[in-house]
């Protein structure tokens, strides 16, 4: 390791919650537990403000693979920070073969990809494509956040629907989706569900996780209720 990055996994070790460590692993299997430090989200958001634009930053980010969880989530942070379009998705790109848990996956969206929609489509229909479990659900996670208000077009649905996976963190983000889309877009989304277009899991997931939702109004979720399928 650089004498940089040595120093900044010391400064989170000394960020430690033991306590933290323990509940937070047990939510994370494809996490080794070895590799959790413990350190709470709101304790790596300060520490990567402090550190954004700095020398030991750029250090930390080319020093990939990184040996702790933290370290991956310090990471994420620091690229969220980044200003420039095109820095923070060469970034992105880096970065995303190394994630390996959902939490890590899904805790990080560069700010500046929300002033980019458009050029952002051509590395989401990559990612997407890319068969790395990670990388397609953060593609996934991307159609989610930010092209499911003025930005939808009926046909995402489809770029979502067209994923074919046994990887359940992608068919997890694959029925979040579509139960946001229920949400946000019924008209598009909901012929999804009467029509029975999803596999059967992603199918009943999707109106499980639909039905757990506070912005489903209850009328949509009596009509839900029906649409459970056991074939």
């Amino acid at each position: 390791m650089e004498p940089e990055a040595e120093i900044i996994r010391a400064q989170l070790f000394t960020l430690r919650d033991e306590a933290y460590r323990t509940f937070h692993s047990a939510l994370m299997p494809t996490v080794p537990p070895e590799t959790v430090i413990g350190v709470r989200v709101p304790a790596l958001r300060r520490l990567a403000k402090q550190l954004a634009g700095t020398a030991q930053a750029e250090v930390f980010l080319q020093a990939l693979p990184h040996g702790y969880y933290e370290e991956n989530n310090l990471h994420a942070f620091l690229i969220e920070l980044i200003r420039d379009y095109d820095r923070a998705l060469a970034e992105t790109e880096a970065f995303l073969p190394y994630i390996n848990n959902w939490a890590t996956c899904d805790c990080f969206c560069p700010k500046v990809f929300a002033k980019h929609k458009t050029e952002l489509l051509v590395p989401i229909r990559r990612w997407l494509d890319s068969g790395e479990a990670y990388t397609v659900r953060y593609g996934m996670e991307m159609l989610m956040r930010y092209y499911l208000d003025d930005a939808f077009r009926p046909e995402y649905l489809e770029w979502v629907a067209d994923v074919r996976s046994t990887e359940y963190y992608i068919n997890m983000m694959r029925a979040w989706y579509f139960a946001t889309a229920l949400a946000k877009q019924p008209d598009a989304a909901l012929p999804w569900l009467t029509e029975k277009r999803l596999d059967l899991w992603t199918h009943n997931k999707t109106i499980q996780k639909a039905m757990e939702s506070r912005r489903i109004p209850p009328g949509m979720k009596q009509l839900l209720r029906g649409l459970r399928s056991h074939s």
